[in-house]
């Protein structure tokens, strides 16, 4: 389920940003990566639609996925309920 990261606090989508960012990781190859800039990255990949806040019913849990990700889950979901 999309959540709207408007809704969201401002201090809770910051922590959940920070949070995802975290669990990504920061080693970027040559070029060092701050956490303030990569949370500034993916506020901005939200805010233009590249990514979106994400609820997993299944796992009980929020984090960020990419518009990608989001069609593949999109696309097993599909494949899974023409099994059924």
């Amino acid at each position: 389920m999309i959540i709207p990261f408007q809704q969201l606090d401002k201090d809770t989508l910051y922590n959940l940003i920070e949070s995802y960012v975290l669990r990504e990781g920061t080693d970027y190859g040559e070029q060092e990566c701050s956490i303030a800039s990569k949370v500034a990255q993916v506020n901005q990949q939200l805010q233009n639609g590249e990514a979106m806040v994400f609820f997993s019913e299944l796992h009980e849990s929020v984090t960020i996925i990419s518009k990608a990700e989001f069609k593949a889950l999109q696309s097993e979901d599909q494949q899974t309920q023409s099994f059924d």
